[in-house]
Protein backbone atom coordinates (compact mmCIF):
# COMPACT_ATOMS: atom_id res chain seq x y z
CA UNK A 1 0.00 0.00 0.00
CA UNK A 2 2.04 2.91 -1.28
CA UNK A 3 0.86 6.50 -1.33
CA UNK A 4 -0.50 7.78 -4.64
CA UNK A 5 1.07 11.24 -4.89
CA UNK A 6 -1.08 14.08 -6.16
CA UNK A 7 0.14 17.34 -7.69
CA UNK A 8 0.11 18.88 -4.20
CA UNK A 9 1.69 15.94 -2.37
CA UNK A 10 4.30 14.83 -4.91
CA UNK A 11 7.11 16.89 -3.36
CA UNK A 12 6.33 15.51 0.12
CA UNK A 13 6.59 11.91 -1.15
CA UNK A 14 9.68 12.45 -3.32
CA UNK A 15 11.75 14.93 -1.27
CA UNK A 16 13.42 12.06 0.53
CA UNK A 17 15.33 11.31 -2.67
CA UNK A 18 17.44 14.35 -1.71
CA UNK A 19 17.15 13.77 2.05
CA UNK A 20 14.59 16.56 2.44
CA UNK A 21 11.24 16.62 4.19
CA UNK A 22 9.29 19.06 2.03
CA UNK A 23 6.26 20.78 3.57
CA UNK A 24 4.07 23.41 1.95
CA UNK A 25 4.60 26.96 3.20
CA UNK A 26 2.46 30.02 2.59
CA UNK A 27 4.55 32.99 1.50
CA UNK A 28 1.85 35.43 2.64
CA UNK A 29 1.42 34.38 6.28
CA UNK A 30 4.74 32.46 6.38
CA UNK A 31 3.17 29.32 7.91
CA UNK A 32 3.81 25.69 7.04
CA UNK A 33 0.84 23.41 6.43
CA UNK A 34 0.04 19.78 5.69
CA UNK A 35 -1.26 18.26 3.59
CA UNK A 36 -0.05 20.34 0.67
CA UNK A 37 -2.76 22.26 -1.14
CA UNK A 38 -3.05 24.95 -3.81
CA UNK A 39 -4.02 27.52 -1.17
CA UNK A 40 -3.22 28.24 2.49
CA UNK A 41 -6.02 27.16 4.81
CA UNK A 42 -5.23 30.04 7.18
CA UNK A 43 -5.24 33.08 4.87
CA UNK A 44 -6.42 31.53 1.57
CA UNK A 45 -3.34 32.84 -0.28
CA UNK A 46 -2.33 30.87 -3.35
CA UNK A 47 1.31 31.95 -2.94
CA UNK A 48 2.35 28.56 -1.56
CA UNK A 49 5.14 26.11 -2.32
CA UNK A 50 6.91 23.15 -0.71
CA UNK A 51 10.03 24.01 1.30
CA UNK A 52 12.48 21.85 3.24
CA UNK A 53 12.09 21.68 7.02
CA UNK A 54 14.64 20.45 9.56
CA UNK A 55 13.06 17.01 9.89
CA UNK A 56 13.23 17.22 13.67
CA UNK A 57 10.30 17.24 16.03
CA UNK A 58 8.66 15.76 19.08
CA UNK A 59 6.01 13.12 19.56
CA UNK A 60 2.74 14.94 20.28
CA UNK A 61 0.57 11.79 20.44
CA UNK A 62 0.95 8.14 19.49
CA UNK A 63 -0.66 4.75 19.42
CA UNK A 64 0.87 1.30 19.41
CA UNK A 65 -0.85 -1.04 16.97
CA UNK A 66 -0.87 -4.59 18.25
CA UNK A 67 -3.15 -6.11 15.61
CA UNK A 68 -2.27 -7.03 12.06
CA UNK A 69 -4.19 -4.46 10.05
CA UNK A 70 -1.86 -4.61 7.06
CA UNK A 71 0.03 -7.89 6.49
CA UNK A 72 3.20 -6.04 5.40
CA UNK A 73 3.39 -4.34 8.84
CA UNK A 74 3.60 -6.96 11.57
CA UNK A 75 2.75 -5.66 15.03
CA UNK A 76 3.63 -4.07 17.27
CA UNK A 77 4.38 -0.78 15.55
CA UNK A 78 3.99 2.83 16.59
CA UNK A 79 2.05 5.47 14.67
CA UNK A 80 2.65 8.98 15.93
CA UNK A 81 1.68 12.58 15.43
CA UNK A 82 4.99 14.44 15.14
CA UNK A 83 5.05 18.15 15.91
CA UNK A 84 7.74 19.67 13.72
CA UNK A 85 10.40 21.79 15.43
CA UNK A 86 10.17 24.35 12.62
CA UNK A 87 6.64 25.39 13.62
CA UNK A 88 4.81 23.99 16.65
CA UNK A 89 1.38 23.67 15.03
CA UNK A 90 2.62 21.74 11.99
CA UNK A 91 2.25 18.02 12.49
CA UNK A 92 3.06 14.91 10.48
CA UNK A 93 1.60 11.44 10.96
CA UNK A 94 4.25 8.75 10.60
CA UNK A 95 5.75 5.67 12.17
CA UNK A 96 8.32 5.77 14.97
CA UNK A 97 11.02 3.15 14.44
CA UNK A 98 14.31 2.05 16.02
CA UNK A 99 12.74 2.11 19.50
CA UNK A 100 10.70 -0.38 21.48
CA UNK A 101 7.06 0.78 21.35
CA UNK A 102 6.97 0.60 25.18
CA UNK A 103 9.66 3.31 25.29
CA UNK A 104 7.85 5.85 23.10
CA UNK A 105 6.56 8.83 25.09
CA UNK A 106 4.89 12.15 24.38
CA UNK A 107 7.71 14.68 24.08
CA UNK A 108 10.23 12.18 22.66
CA UNK A 109 12.59 14.03 20.31
CA UNK A 110 12.68 12.45 16.86
CA UNK A 111 14.25 13.01 13.45
CA UNK A 112 13.19 12.02 9.98
CA UNK A 113 14.82 9.54 7.64
CA UNK A 114 13.46 8.05 4.45
CA UNK A 115 12.77 4.60 3.07
CA UNK A 116 12.58 4.31 -0.70
CA UNK A 117 9.66 2.20 -1.92
CA UNK A 118 9.42 2.18 -5.70
CA UNK A 119 9.02 5.84 -6.71
CA UNK A 120 8.21 7.31 -3.28
CA UNK A 121 10.36 8.02 -0.23
CA UNK A 122 8.43 7.34 2.96
CA UNK A 123 9.30 9.73 5.79
CA UNK A 124 9.78 7.76 9.02
CA UNK A 125 10.96 9.03 12.38
CA UNK A 126 13.41 7.65 14.93
CA UNK A 127 14.69 8.97 18.26
CA UNK A 128 17.31 11.71 17.96
CA UNK A 129 20.71 10.26 18.65
CA UNK A 130 22.44 12.13 21.43
CA UNK A 131 25.77 13.62 20.45
CA UNK A 132 28.70 13.22 22.82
Amino acid sequence: MLPAPTAESKDYWTGGRNGELLVHRCHTCNKFFLPGAPACWRCQSTDVAPEPVSGRGTVAAYTVNRQTWIPAFPPPYTVALIELADQPDTRVVSNIVDIDPADVTVGLEVEVFFEEWEDVWIPLFRPVKESN
